[in-house]
């Protein structure tokens, strides 16, 4: 398992993790933008009244409203991302790294544009009159790519467990037992129930739910975050400054953050922001195929607004909420996950500008510090050896290794800078950086809500990833459509609804490496395949106003 584990962070490293894929993502993104004249700014406001259902015709053929897919596809993209996301950014980033989340997002709105009208000029009716959408069928029925249609319908079948389902029953259940006490097992049953009840009913009774839960749970999350920022309001000129102050420099050392590089801020700000709103990875397109339109640009309209919901609103304001509260570059106590633990030979320090520089340069791999290897010496749960502990991209503090609640005295063997804690049942604690959910909880406590804040993260959470795994269900049945046929769709929910009870009291660690790669291989057929298609598009988009004018004359155009 610890091999696969390599081979998994290796194909990542080179997959989604790696700069050209961002350069990749970005760049399509921008080509678009430039090649159909800045569409997410021309068209905004005739998105907002396509939503409102001004342009609605009775003949218009799909099994949902404009407003219902869009709610589902927001479902399925507002989720962990927004509150885990947004933190491990900044984390791994600074704050800088909110400013290429942004600038995703703002090119992510062509994106969505063109690869939801695309997946819905050529959509299908499957076998029980439903409407079947997504890239697979564009790539099937326009550029005749089934072997690509078929890549891509298999990574999105893999990322519905690994980024729709197993991951975001695994941090609800997590929250709500850390929050309520409530065992995880229990949690993942209750919720299992609902979901069947959910997802049996398919795509209409799927759309009833979501446009109903997407606004209440914003409200939630708005009014939570609001009461952070105000608390906070004598921070909120300084966490601009920080956002746009060094977005070509790399943000610097500060309190327990020991800085990043402007290449590393730029990859984590890009790769949280496509997790985060989805643009270019072809899931979207899945839902908004289902949508009632007698044409497909008017439904491309609609979609470009979910980057804009998802990112540039709810995600600036996690990102402000973690930055006028102050949370992200201190060091709180903290249980110590192997993943995140490296133990170092030696002594450093990060109070003065030479150990922060060391440290730095550590972390972001430019200058590798030698690990320790050999044991630990604990007396009364406290390490007797001269060396340093890296947690959390952060120098560690009061370091105590405990056995049950009792500190723990003996020897721990250490490997490359790795300790065995399993093997002798033991678990460490300290200080350290936070980041994901337990960071952007912190914050939310930093307002007059005091304590009281962690509720509203663990209601946001458990509304924001449970809303995901609806929209997934659906996204993967589509994908199970196109490869088996409908028959192979009630399989492919039982296992579904398994899967996801079991990861809530399992680890998922695994199953979010797989989930990278399947995003990377969902994205790039995608990307390809819209570059292919970039003057049907143009044309479709060009034949769109002409018969605007037509059907609504007098209508203002921006052509």
């Amino acid at each position: 398992m610890h091999q696969f584990g390599n081979f998994l962070d290796t194909l990542d490293g080179f997959l989604g993790s790696a700069a050209w894929f961002a350069y990749f993502l970005l760049g399509v993104g921008l080509f678009f933008t430039i090649y159909l004249k800045f569409p997410q700014i021309r068209y905004f406001k005739y998105a907002l009244r396509i939503v409102k259902g001004k342009y609605d015709k009775a003949d218009d053929k799909g099994d949902t409203s404009h407003f219902q897919a869009l709610t589902t596809a927001l479902s399925g993209t507002v989720g962990t991302g927004n509150i885990a996301g947004v933190a491990l950014a900044i984390h791994q980033g600074g704050p800088a790294a909110l400013f290429w989340m942004l600038v995703t997002a703002m090119l992510g709105m062509t994106t969505k544009f063109v690869e939801v009208t695309l997946s819905h000029k050529y959509r299908e009716m499957d076998s029980k009159g439903q409407v079947a959408g997504g890239p697979m069928y564009y790539m099937k029925n326009k550029l005749n790519m089934k072997w690509l249609a078929v890549i891509f319908a298999i990574a999105t079948v893999i990322s519905s467990f690994g980024t729709g389902n197993m991951p975001q029953i695994n941090s609800i259940s997590s929250s709500l037992n850390a929050t309520f006490g409530v065992q995880q097992w229990i949690v993942g049953a209750v919720l299992a129930v609902l979901l069947g009840m959910v997802i049996i009913g398919g795509i209409s009774r799927i759309a009833k739910v979501t446009e109903k839960l997407v606004p209440a749970m914003a409200i939630i999350y708005f009014v939570g975050a609001f009461a952070v920022i105000i608390s906070n309001y004598h921070n909120i000129l300084p966490s601009f400054g920080a956002i746009f102050g060094q977005i070509f420099t790399g943000s610097a050392a500060i309190g327990g953050f020991l800085g990043a590089s402007f290449a590393f801020l730029f990859n984590r700000g890009v790769n949280r922001g496509l997790f985060s709103n989805e643009a270019g990875q072809g899931s979207a397109p899945i839902a908004h195929a289902a949508a009632r339109a007698h044409e497909p640009v008017s439904e491309g309209m609609v979609a470009l607004l979910e980057p804009f919901i998802d990112t540039i609103i709810i995600c600036s304001l996690t990102g402000l909420v973690l930055l006028s509260s102050g949370v992200w570059n201190k060091k709180y106590d903290n249980k110590f996950e192997m993943s995140d633990l490296q133990i170092l030979s030696s002594s450093y320090t990060d109070q003065n500008e030479q150990g922060v520089l060391q440290l730095r340069k550590h972390i972001l791999g430019s200058e590798t510090l030698a690990p320790f290897n050999g044991e630990l010496e604990v007396v009364d749960g406290k390490i007797q050896n001269d060396l340093s502990i890296i947690h959390a991209r952060s120098l560690a503090e009061n370091v105590i290794i405990s056995k049950g609640d009792v500190p723990y005295n003996g020897k721990v063997a250490v490997s490359q800078g790795k300790p065995d804690l399993a093997k002798e049942g033991i678990v460490m604690n300290g200080k350290s950086l936070l980041h994901s959910a337990p960071l952007t909880t912190e914050a939310f406590k930093q307002s007059f809500m005091g304590e009281n804040g962690k509720f509203i993260v663990s209601i946001g959470l458990l509304l924001f990833a449970f809303s995901t795994v609806i929209s997934w269900s659906y996204y993967g049945d589509r994908a199970i459509t196109y490869l088996v046929g409908a028959k192979g769709v009630p399989y492919y929910r039982v296992v579904y609804i398994l899967a996801f009870f079991l990861a809530s009291f399992t680890d998922t660690t695994i199953i979010w490496k797989v989930s990278y790669i399947a995003i990377v291989l969902m994205t790039l057929p995608n990307l390809f395949g819209i570059l292919l298609l970039r003057k049907d598009m143009k044309s479709t988009v060009k034949e769109y106003w002409i018969d605007f004018k037509q059907n609504w004359p007098g209508a203002e155009t921006p052509e």
